[in-house]
Order: C-alpha cells, then sequence, then structure tokens
C-alpha cells in the first residue's frame, strides 16, 4: 500500500511542476526520485515523451483520451477513430506495428472520364512501415530490391548501403500512457499527395493543379482485422484550367483516391516459385548478395496465386482457397454472362495442374457493404469515358515473393459500345490532344483518324500502361471492323442474334486475356500462329485444340475469305501454351513435402515442365521479342501464313469497298456515316498490308535453351518467302491497281458537321483526302522496307546462311526500284504515268537521295546500292524523255524531267563533297 502511495505522490509532484511550466527533468529533481527508475515506469516514460512535444503540448499525456473521446472506434489491423463532426480521422498504431512490414495499395476510385485519368486505375503499391524518432513517427518505403541472408555477416551493410525512402515525417499526437500506442493525425498522411496526383494531373493534362486543403476531406474509413481502408477526397484547382470537355468547369476538379493498407502475409505456407524465360510471367526480382555468383545474381520469382490442394494425395482437387473473382454491379446486366464466361474458361488450365473449380465468379450484390478497390475483393469493374477504350488487368503482389494478393480488372464501356454501333464515328473522334499516337509501323499503320495529318512511328512497341491503352484501342478497332463484317457482308443489323452473339464473343475473349495477366501471365505474341489458315475457321478444331496457342496475344477478329463458312470470330477455350503456362506456375511439386520446400528444390521439377516449351504450339515471345525481326512474333497478325491470311483479309476490305460503292446506306442516313465505314476498312486493309513487312529480313527466335530439342535460337526467313513477300507487296501496296475507288464513292465521303463538346468539326480539308492517305502508308512500307536496321539485319543474315540462300541488299533495291518505277524501267509502250504512282516515285528517290547525300542512316554498302539504283534511274529517264517525249503528258514529262535533274545535282554534289 506504501507503494501505491509513493507512485501517487511522485506523480502528483510531477504533474504539478509540469504544469506550471517546469521541464521534465526540473520536476523529477524536486521530486528526487532516481531517473532510471522513472523511466522503467511505462507512464512516466510517456510523460517525458509528451513534455518533448512542444511548448503547448506538456499536457500530451492525457491528450490521447482527450482526442478520441465522442469519436467513432473503428477496431481492426489499425483501429481508427473518425470525429463525424471535424471530419478528422486519427490512426492508432500499437508499439508492436513499427518497424513492421505492411502492404499498400492506391487505387484512384473516381476520375474525369479523359485524359488518362479514369476511374478504377491502380496508381500504386508498394511495402511500408511506420518507425519513431524522437518524437515523430515516419512514414517509410521499404527498398526490396537488394536482400541477403540473415545469417551472412553482409546483412549489417545493406541497409547501409540502399536506403529506404521516407515519404513523410508525421507529428505524433499523443501516446497512450498505459498502452504506449501512438496516435496520429491522419490528414497528415493522407491529406497530402501520396500518390503522386499532382505530377499526374500535369503531365495528363497540361495544367498546374494545386491541392486544395479546404477542398480535400476523407469519405468513407473502415478497419478489418487485416486491413483497412479508407476513402480520400482531393479538390484540385488551376487557374487556368486544362482543354477537358467532360468537366463543366476546368479549373476545378476533384478526385477520389482509394488506400488499402493490409497485414502482409507471412508464413502462410506459399512457396516462391522460380521464374524460367521460356515461360511468360511477370517476375518478382532482386538482386542476391548472399550468393557470389557473377553470372546471375538476381533471383527471380514468377507472380502466382497462393492456391493448396484441399487433398494433397489426389491428382485433382479443389483448392483451400479459390481464386474468387466479383463483377462488380456497375456492370450492365447483358454483358454478365460474358464475362463470367471469360473468367471460367482458365480453370481448363487449372485442371492440368491439378486444381479443380480453382477459380469462382460471384456477383457483387447492390447493397454490398464494400467497395471494388477493397484489397480484400477481386473485382471485374466497369467505367465510362469519353476517349479511353481499354481494358486493364494489374495485380497487386507481395515484392517479397511474389505471391499474388489482389487484382482488379477495369474495362471500359466504350469497348463494347462502339461495337453495337456499327456506324459510329469513334475512331476519327478519339484522338490524344498531344497529337496522334505513334505506332510501330511493322504492327499496324496509323489509325485513320479523319482529316488530321498522319503519322508513323519507326519506335518500338511501349510496354506497361501504353502498351496496354495501346491494345484497347487497337482491340476496339479490331472489334468494330468484325461488326462491320456482319453488317456489310452479312447484312446483320446492331440489334440482332448474329450481332449479339459476336459482341459476346469478343467481351469474353477480352475478359479471358485480362484474367490471364490477374494470374501472373506476360503476353505472349507468338499465340497466335498455331493453326494454318485454312483451320481457322474449322470449329471442330478451334472448339477443342483452340483458334490461337495462346490468348494472351493481341489477337485479330478472325474474318473468313470469301467463300469459307465463318467459324469463330474470337477464340472460345484457352490455348495449349496457356494451359502449359498455368501448368509451370501452379502445378504442385510432387518432389519434396511443403513443409520442407524452399524454391530452389523445385528446380528439376520445373525444369521437367519447361523441357516442352520447342513445340510449335507453345511457342513464346512477349513485348521485348515482337521488335522488326520475328514475322511470327507480332500483333493483330493470325495463322502460321501471315502472308495468305493477310491476303484473305485485304481480298475481304476491297470486296466491302465495292459494296459500299454500291448505295450501302440506308435512305435518309448522313454521308458522314460512310466516311467512317471506308475510313475504317481502309485502316483495316492498310493494317494487314503492313505485317508483311517484317519477312523482309526476318528471323524466327525462340527462347530456348541449350538443353532443348533444337539447335538454333535464330532461323532466318527463306528466301522463297521473302521474295513472295515482295511480289504481295507489290500487288497490294505498290501497284497501280491497288487502289481503285470510283468517283462517286469519294464524292460521297462527307465528314461530320456535329459541332459541340466531344464532337469537333475538323478545321482543314472538307473533301476527303484520298492522296494523302495513300501516300503516308505506301511511304511508311517503303521507308520500313529500307530502314537501316533491316539493311544491316539482311547483311548480317547473309553470314548466317549458305550462299544464295539470303536475300541481298542489291536484290531488295532491284526489286523496288522495278516494282516502282515500271513506266520508265520496263520496254513496254510509254504511258502516263498516273498521279498515285508519281507520289510513290518521288518518295522512293527522296530515301536514295537522302542515303547518298548521307541525310539518314544507312550502312556503307546501303549507300553504294542506292548510288548505283540512281545512275540506272537516271539513265532510264533519259532514255524515255529521248525516245517519247510526244507520248508522255505534262504531269509525266514534268515529273521525270525533274527527277533526272535532282539525281543528276545529287550525284554531282557527292563527287565534289569528295
Amino acid at each position: 500500500m506504501k507503494y501505491w502511495f509513493r507512485k501517487l505522490a511522485i506523480y502528483t509532484v510531477l504533474l504539478y511542476h509540469l504544469l506550471i511550466g517546469n521541464s521534465y527533468a526540473q520536476a523529477n529533481q524536486v521530486a528526487n526520485i532516481d531517473v532510471q527508475g522513472l523511466n522503467a515506469l511505462p507512464i512516466v516514460e510517456n510523460l517525458a515523451s509528451a513534455n518533448n512535444f512542444g511548448e503547448n503540448r506538456k499536457e500530451d499525456w492525457w491528450r490521447f483520451h482527450e482526442i478520441v473521446k465522442g469519436t467513432e472506434k473503428l477496431e481492426g489491423l489499425f483501429t481508427l477513430y473518425r470525429n463525424e463532426n471535424s471530419g478528422q480521422v486519427y490512426l492508432e498504431i500499437k508499439p508492436e506495428q513499427l518497424n513492421k512490414d505492411y502492404l499498400a495499395t492506391v487505387t484512384l476510385e473516381s476520375g474525369i472520364g479523359e485524359s488518362n485519368i479514369y476511374s478504377g486505375l491502380a496508381l500504386d503499391d508498394f511495402l511500408f512501415y511506420f518507425r519513431r524518432v524522437n518524437n515523430n513517427l515516419h512514414f517509410v518505403v521499404r527498398n526490396v530490391k537488394f536482400r541477403t541472408e540473415a545469417s551472412e555477416p553482409e546483412q549489417r551493410s545493406l541497409a547501409r548501403s540502399f536506403s529506404d525512402s521516407v515519404l513523410y515525417s508525421l507529428e505524433i499526437d499523443s501516446i497512450d500512457p498505459r498502452s504506449k500506442n501512438i496516435l496520429i493525425n491522419l490528414e497528415d498522411l493522407l491529406m497530402q499527395d501520396l500518390p503522386g496526383l499532382t505530377p499526374l494531373l500535369k503531365y495528363s493534362l497540361q495544367a498546374d493543379y494545386r491541392l486544395e486543403a479546404s477542398k480535400s476531406y476523407f469519405g468513407d474509413v473502415n478497419s478489418f482485422p487485416e486491413n483497412i481502408e479508407i476513402d480520400s477526397i482531393y479538390g484540385f484547382s488551376s487557374p487556368e484550367g486544362a482543354n477537358l470537355v467532360t468537366l463543366p468547369d476546368s479549373r476545378a476538379l476533384s478526385l477520389k483516391v482509394h488506400y488499402s493498407f493490409s497485414k502482409l502475409r507471412e508464413n502462410n505456407g506459399y512457396i516462391p516459385r522460380l521464374a524460367d524465360d521460356r515461360v511468360g510471367y511477370f517476375i518478382t526480382a532482386f538482386k542476391d548478395f548472399s550468393k557470389n555468383n557473377s553470372q546471375e545474381p538476381f533471383v527471380r520469382y514468377i507472380n502466382r496465386w497462393h492456391l493448396e490442394p484441399s487433398d494433397p494425395n489426389l491428382p485433382i482437387s479443389p483448392p483451400k482457397k479459390p481464386i474468387v473473382f466479383w463483377i462488380e454491379n456497375a456492370v450492365p446486366f447483358e454483358y454478365r454472362s460474358a464475362i463470367r464466361e471469360g473468367i471460367l474458361m482458365w480453370n481448363k488450365a487449372f485442371e492440368k495442374a491439378g486444381f479443380q473449380n480453382a477459380i469462382e465468379v460471384r456477383q457483387m450484390p447492390d447493397d454490398a457493404d464494400w467497395q471494388p478497390a477493397d484489397v480484400r475483393y477481386n473485382t471485374i469493374r466497369w467505367f465510362n469515358s469519353l476517349d479511353a477504350g481499354f481494358a486493364r488487368g494489374p495485380t497487386r503482389v507481395n515484392p517479397l515473393t511474389g505471391e499474388i494478393l489482389d487484382a482488379d480488372i477495369i474495362v471500359d464501356a466504350n469497348m463494347v459500345r462502339s461495337i453495337q454501333q456499327v456506324y459510329g464515328t469513334y475512331v476519327e473522334s478519339k484522338v490524344n490532344k498531344k497529337g496522334l499516337r505513334n505506332r510501330n509501323i511493322t504492327q499496324a499503320s496509323e489509325c485513320i483518324y479523319e482529316d488530321l495529318p498522319q503519322t508513323v512511328a519507326s519506335g518500338k512497341l511501349n510496354t506497361g500502361s501504353d502498351s496496354e491503352l495501346c491494345y484497347g484501342m487497337e482491340s476496339l478497332d479490331q472489334a468494330s471492323m468484325g461488326a462491320l463484317t456482319l453488317s456489310v457482308l452479312q447484312n446483320a443489323t446492331p440489334n440482332s442474334e448474329a450481332m449479339q452473339n459476336y459482341v459476346h464473343q469478343y467481351l469474353r475473349s477480352l475478359i479471358a486475356h485480362e484474367v490471364g495477366h490477374t494470374l501472373g501471365l506476360r503476353h505472349n505474341f507468338h499465340g497466335s500462329t498455331m493453326l494454318a489458315p485454312e483451320e481457322l475457321n474449322n470449329t471442330e478444331i478451334t472448339h477443342t485444340k483452340g483458334l490461337v496457342g495462346s490468348v494472351m496475344d493481341y489477337l485479330p477478329v478472325n474474318i473468313a475469305p470469301q467463300g469459307v463458312q465463318q467459324g469463330d470470330y474470337f477464340p472460345q477455350v484457352i490455348g495449349p501454351y496457356d494451359e502449359w503456362a498455368i501448368e509451370y506456375g501452379y502445378k504442385r511439386s510432387p518432389q519434396v513435402l511443403l513443409e520442407a520446400m524452399i524454391p530452389e528444390t523445385e528446380k528439376s521439377f520445373l525444369e521437367q515442365i519447361a523441357l516442352a516449351s520447342p513445340q510449335p504450339e507453345l511457342s513464346y515471345a512477349t513485348d521485348e521479342d515482337i521488335w522488326d525481326i520475328n514475322p511470327l512474333a507480332n500483333v493483330w497478325d493470325m495463322s502460321s501464313d501471315v502472308l495468305l491470311y493477310s491476303q484473305w483479309q485485304m481480298d475481304n476490305a476491297r470486296v466491302m469497298w465495292q459494296r459500299l460503292d454500291k448505295g450501302y446506306l440506308s435512305k435518309g442516313e448522313s454521308y458522314s456515316n460512310l466516311r467512317a465505314l471506308f475510313n475504317r476498312v481502309l485502316q483495316y486493309y492498310f493494317r494487314n498490308a503492313t505485317l508483311l513487312s517484317k519477312y523482309i529480313g526476318g528471323q524466327s527466335f525462340r527462347r530456348l535453351h541449350a538443353s532443348d530439342d533444337t539447335s538454333w535460337a535464330f532461323v532466318p526467313v527463306s528466301l522463297a518467302k521473302q521474295r513472295q513477300t515482295l511480289t504481295k507487296l507489290q500487288e497490294y501496296v505498290f501497284a497501280e491497281e491497288a487502289f481503285r475507288f470510283s468517283p462517286q464513292l469519294l464524292n460521297q465521303l462527307a465528314p461530320s458537321r456535329w459541332q459541340h463538346w466531344g464532337s469537333p468539326v475538323p478545321n482543314n480539308r472538307l473533301d476527303y483526302p484520298i492522296h494523302e492517305r495513300i501516300l503516308n502508308f505506301q511511304t511508311a512500307v517503303l521507308r520500313s522496307l529500307l530502314d537501316s536496321q533491316r539493311l544491316n539485319r539482311l547483311q548480317d543474315i547473309e553470314l548466317k546462311t549458305s550462299p544464295g540462300e539470303a536475300l541481298s541488299i542489291p536484290e531488295l533495291f532491284d526489286t523496288l526500284q522495278k516494282d516502282i518505277w515500271t513506266e520508265i524501267l520496263t520496254q513496254s509502250e510509254p504511258k502516263p504515268i498516273s498521279s498515285i504512282r508519281r507520289s510513290l516515285q518521288r518518295e522512293h528517290l527522296n530515301i536514295l537521295l537522302e542515303m547518298v547525300l548521307r541525310t539518314t542512316d544507312a550502312p556503307e554498302d546501303g549507300r553504294t546500292l542506292a548510288w548505283y539504283e540512281l545512275r540506272q534511274l537516271q539513265k532510264a529517264i533519259e532514255s524515255r524523255l529521248k525516245q517519247f517525249p510526244e507520248n508522255l503528258d505534262i504531269y509525266t514529262l514534268a515529273h521525270l524531267e525533274l527527277s533526272g535533274d535532282r539525281i543528276t545535282k545529287a550525284l554531282n554534289a557527292q563527287l565534289l563533297s569528295k
């Protein structure tokens, strides 16, 4: 009893002196108490800390209870206190929660519907921990890029060598005297621009927006046993605003960001699985300093879900915990069945990996008490936009192990809506304000945007979000083309059963592709080449084996050639590669008991699965593999013979032009619809034609290992196939007969004249620029064929093949020149050269002159051959002008005289420069 009286006396004296302004040391001295003895008492220790918070916070030792008094207490992983009157939210952190890793996922819950600011976008995910430093609490992002064994001496140096990132230093509001729990105001953390919205808005909207504290507040706040879920609504303002049409006043906008802070799953039996470059998984990689291996210092784990069989003794059993996808209650009713089927398509693959019904689909109820961004739920989300047109399937992953923890697929309503509006002008009006989207010419020609200059990119396919967005728009273009085919060639109306079935096939395939990403799979751009062209519309094959080797490719709509019964437009089942990849990622190793298992133990087991990679239907090529080299690792191609398949599609396009020319529009329909249809068919024609150029100087490439049953990683395209390609390019791209349209059709291609927000009227040419469209396409193909990288590859391939088996640069140059200058280089009766051919010839001449005058990159042999071709062309022009000037029209005469003069001056300039 005396002890408790003594404690009460000590506390009373301390409190008195603290209240009158003395420091803790002075109060301690007056009370004549041993400091170290006091520090052993929890309440005194916290009094000491409380006194250091600041001059006006000397009473903070009891302030904890005053702050939380009258608030709503939400207990869970962290305890939250919400004051409904002030709107403030406080976070309570226990001592044992300090310096412990947690997963943060950040989602843009509401957007503005344009310019890359869309609802449902995943903004960030990372590991973080709280660290107390004096009277502040640091919010620290964990560095997970470098590791070593905990028992290794080098562990001591890693923290000094590679810094974590302290994003915020938060002021401690109070500390509970008994529990030592720390209380902070969440405004100090989540009313800041933690997700980096300010630079995102500046980049996307090209305007400076400031975060306004007075317009920002907390929305829903919840705490659960393993996670907390918090909405922050941020108000932004800009004095000038931005060029936006979705906002009533672009000087102000609001964005909702959803935060999930969740417990990191540890010691749950999950075993990281080692990656293999022959199988396409997203990976979690780190540099391991515990292994003195200079050849391969990185450890790579595949990203995958934690699936455990309910009965490990059976060859196939349900998982203990299946992967559950929820269809958001915002998804229209008519699309839910297609989405469900697209998700469940993957259960076939999991059966071969030993799991029955590994994936389940559930419908989010209309009165659900959770949000789609909640880290506990995997959702298929639906959003609307003015200009997006994409779907995306990101995952949230434990960066220490590669375990997938959460996945949310977002689908823009435009992906489906625009297909059913067959006559809509979607493709023409959706233009990035920064200019046209750049596309690789070997992937597809630039989209035909109405009355805007055409550009063609020479860069490679982007990765990450840019490629996803490009995929969405291109996928939409492909799907719209298929719907147009149904309409033009089969007279299907938007509401017909055939059209509804088509939309169902498309959406199911789209969702299957995105679900594949959420299972850990990367793109496989070799997946579309499994079947021969004549097998593509045989449903006995496509419903069993599959239409493609992998749904993870960027797949075009499969349109049957003329005279062939139409089969599946899009895959109805996943492909052999998809099943094999899931087997690699999820099949349970029988070699070692789970309790004793470490990743390296599975190496031999995984190697046996990966050894199947040389099988043609298991071919794999992903984003970094589809540069110009491999003609079968491509996007928007189909079948093992792209030359034949593309020819079929270009023939289909020509038939469609004929139908459009014969009065396709209904009575009273605007001619602007005809212009939109013509553009879409022209774009489809261009895209298929440009697939051919990859055969020139092409080489197949496989991610093979030395033990695989094959000898070469690279196999050049045969000389016969390359010569066949040049013949097809001449016929479908360069020939005078390639583009013939009636005056009636061209004079009906009127633009839309609706002028209002979201529907701008073009301010340049009103009539249709047919010469410009054709020349831009021909130029793109021609410059791609004579690109310096391709010429260098052709020269290298001559050393990789036997003599006479490679397409030489001289043969390429000579073939193109003869195809393009046929009117001059043949001995036939001279005739006027058409305007389209003159434009093509001028562009060819420009390319050769640039090589000779060294204004562009080219190998030296290429420059020499360009000089040689110019000399031959000069002689032919001079001969024609001397022999038959009276038979040529003024257009042709002027064209040839100027061309000859340019060659002469260029060759003379080259001689003078030397």
